[in-house]
C-alpha cells in the first residue's frame, strides 16, 4: 500500500510531487541541497533540518536570520518530541517601559521590538538530543553560501523589495541587505561575509558564541547605543524547552501542534470544530466546505486571540479547556450555511518565516519553523556580526489582564508553528505552512483537501487558498473560480481584495510517510521505512529535494 491519495488531483502548478527515501522540503533549493547534503554524508533528519535552517538565514533573509526564533516537532523513530526555542522579554520590559517610551504599544520595529532570539539555541539542543554528525559540520553550506554569495531567488528578491524602503534606515540594515545602495537583482550575488564569520563562531562554540561569547557582547554594544535593553544576562539565561505537543483527533488522524506561547491551537480548534460536519461528502472546492472551514477559523481565532499567551499566563483558560469536545461542538453549533457570522470569543468550561521538513530513511522526521516574525524582523543589523533580529516583542500587549501583557521574562505570542500527523500513534507526516496567521489556516485547509478529499500533498499545496480577516473580511487567490468567490460574497463574506499570492497566502512543505501498517513499525526495530512523498508550494522558491 502507498498512499490513500487520488494521484489524479491536480491544480495548475510547475511541481510535481517527491518520491525518496531521504527527503528535505524548503523554501528555497540551495538551503534544502544544504539539508541534502548532510544526509548524503551520513547525518540524519535532524542534521539536514539544522543544516538547512542555518543556510536558511542566508538564502532567504527577509524571513529569518540569525536573531529568530524557532519550534520544532521531531518523531525519533519512536516518540514525538517538542521543542520551544522563543525567547523571552529583556529583564528590563514591562509596561511602564512602553508607556514612558512608546506611549500605547510595543514598537513594530527596532530593538524595543526585540525579545531574546531563540533560533541558535534551538539549533543546538536539537543536535545535543538527537544529532548524529558534529555539530560544526552542519554549518559548512552556510558558511559557503555567505562567504562566496549566493544569487537571489525571484520570490525572496520580491520580498526584499516590498520591505527596504521601510527599513533602510534602521542600525545596520542598509549595510548589510543593500549592498550596492540598493535591492539586489534577482539572480545578482549577495555575500554575507559577517554572517559566514559569526556562524563559524556558532558552530565551533555549540551555539554559546551567540549568548555569552564574541557575538553576544557585540548584540548587548549595538542594543545600548541604539537605546535598547537587552543585556547579557538576559542572553546568558536563556534555555529553550522542551515542552512536547498539543493534538486533536480528525477522521482517523491526530494533528500535533506546539502548545502555547504559540497559534497551533487554533488549527486544533478549528479542526475539532469541522469534525461536526461531514466535508467529505462537499466537492473540495465547492462553497460549501470553503464557507465550513473559513468559520471554524474565525470562531478559533476569536478565541485564541483573547485567551493564548504565555501558559504561565494563562490563568483564565487552559489549553485543555481550548480543545474540549463538548466546548468545540458549542461553537460549531453557531455556524450557519448560508451565511457568515462574526464570531466573540467563547468561555471555555473550567477545568515573515521559513519552514522546513526532513526526514530519513530510518524513520526520523523533522517538523522545523524559524522567522524574525514581519519582513526583516526588527529592522536592526548588528554591524561586524550579521545578525537581522527579530521582532517578536510586537506580539505583546500593554492591555493589563491580558495573557499577553508585557512583562521581564515572558514570552510573546507566537505566529510560527510547525505542525506533525500522526495515525494510530505512528508518524504520517511532517508539515508546515509559514505565514503569520495564515499558518493554522493552511493547516486546516491542506489537511482537509488530504483526509477528506483524498488530495496528495503536492494538490494540497497547490490549490486556491482563502485567509480570514478581522470581522467578516476574506482574502481570497486570484485563482479561485469566480462562481465559488460570488457565492460566498452572498453569503456575507467581505472578499476585500484579489490579493497576491506569493505574499499574502503562506507556502507549505509537505512530507508524507509511505507504507502499510506492518512496515510502518519496522524502524522501532531499527528497519528502513518505505520512503516519502514531498511537496513544496510554488508560492516560494522552494523544493523537496531527496534521494
Amino acid at each position: 500500500m502507498g498512499a490513500p491519495f487520488d494521484w489524479s488531483a491536480r491544480y495548475d502548478s510547475v511541481r510535481t510531487p517527491l518520491f525518496a527515501r531521504n527527503v528535505v522540503a524548503t523554501s528555497q533549493p540551495l538551503a534544502a541541497q544544504a539539508g541534502l547534503r548532510m544526509l548524503l554524508g551520513g547525518g540524519n533528519a535532524v542534521d539536514a533540518a539544522i543544516a538547512t535552517a542555518a543556510a536558511l538565514t542566508i538564502v532567504e533573509p527577509v524571513s529569518c536570520g540569525l536573531g529568530s526564533d524557532a519550534f520544532a516537532i521531531v518523531w525519533d523513530g519512536a516518540a514525538l518530541h517538542g521543542l520551544n526555542a522563543s525567547g523571552p522579554a529583556p529583564a528590563a520590559w514591562d509596561v511602564a517601559y512602553f508607556r514612558r517610551r512608546h506611549g500605547d504599544a510595543v514598537p513594530m520595529r527596532g530593538w524595543d521590538s526585540v525579545t531574546v532570539p531563540g533560533a541558535v539555541a534551538g539549533w543546538a539542543a536539537l543536535h545535543a538530543k538527537f544529532g548524529r554528525l558534529p555539530f560544526d559540520a552542519l554549518f559548512g553550506p552556510a558558511v559557503e553560501l555567505a562567504e562566496r554569495g549566493f544569487a537571489v531567488t525571484p520570490v525572496v528578491q520580491r520580498k526584499w523589495a516590498a520591505q527596504a524602503p521601510q527599513l533602510q534606515e534602521f542600525p545596520g540594515f542598509a549595510q548589510a541587505f543593500l549592498p550596492r545602495g540598493r535591492v539586489p537583482q534577482v539572480g545578482e550575488r549577495f555575500v554575507f561575509a559577517d554572517a559566514a564569520r559569526t556562524l563559524r563562531r556558532v558552530a565551533q562554540s555549540l551555539g554559546r558564541d551567540f549568548y555569552e561569547g564574541e557575538t553576544a557582547e557585540a548584540l548587548v554594544a549595538h542594543a545600548k547605543a541604539h537605546g535598547g535593553a537587552m543585556t547579557l544576562a538576559d542572553l546568558r539565561g536563556f534555555a529553550p524547552a522542551w515542552c512536547g505537543t498539543i493534538a486533536k483527533d480528525y477522521r482517523g488522524y491526530t494533528l500535533h501542534e506546539i502548545p502555547p506561547n504559540g497559534q497551533g491551537i487554533a488549527a486544533l480548534m478549528a479542526l475539532g470544530i469541522l469534525s461536526h460536519f461531514d466535508l467529505a461528502s462537499l466537492e473540495a472546492d465547492s462553497a460549501d466546505c470553503r464557507h465550513l472551514q473559513i468559520e471554524a477559523m474565525k470562531a478559533a481565532f476569536a478565541d485564541v486571540y483573547r485567551w493564548v499567551g504565555d501558559p504561565r499566563s494563562m490563568t483564565g483558560v487552559s489549553a485543555a479547556q481550548l480543545l474540549d469536545d463538548g466546548y468545540l461542538a458549542q461553537r460549531a453549533a453557531r455556524i450557519r450555511l448560508d451565511r457568515a457570522s462574526e464570531f466573540d470569543h467563547g468561555l471555555p468550561p473550567a477545568g515573515g518565516t521559513i519552514y522546513l521538513s526532513a526526514a530519513d530513511e530510518r524513520g526520523m522526521m523533522v517538523s522545523f519553523i524559524q522567522s524574525n516574525y514581519m519582513g526583516f524582523g526588527s529592522g536592526v543589523v548588528v554591524p561586524g556580526v550579521g545578525v537581522s533580529l527579530q521582532n517578536r516583542g510586537r506580539g505583546f500587549t500593554l492591555q493589563a489582564g491580558h495573557p499577553n501583557c508585557v512583562a521581564p521574562g515572558k514570552q510573546p505570542f507566537h505566529t510560527i508553528v510547525p505542525a506533525f500527523l500522526t495515525k494510530d500513534g505512528r508518524p504520517q507526516m511532517s508539515f508546515g505552512v509559514m505565514g503569520g496567521n495564515m499558518q493554522p489556516q493552511g493547516h486546516v485547509q491542506a489537511l482537509s483537501r488530504m483526509i477528506d478529499h483524498r488530495q496528495h500533498p503536492q494538490a494540497a499545496c497547490d490549490a486556491p487558498r482563502w485567509k480570514v480577516g478581522h470581522g467578516l473580511s476574506l482574502d481570497v487567490e486570484p485563482t479561485m473560480p469566480s462562481a465559488v468567490v460570488d457565492e460566498l460574497r452572498r453569503r456575507g463574506h467581505r472578499i476585500e481584495a484579489m490579493a497576491d499570492s506569493y505574499m499574502d497566502f503562506g507556502a507549505g512543505q509537505f512530507v508524507w510517510r509511505l507504507g502499510d501498517d506492518a512496515s510502518r513499525d519496522a524502524d522501532r526495530d531499527g528497519g528502513d521505512c518505505d520512503g516519502y512523498v514531498a511537496a513544496s508550494d510554488p508560492r516560494r522558491d522552494g523544493a523537496a529535494v531527496g534521494y
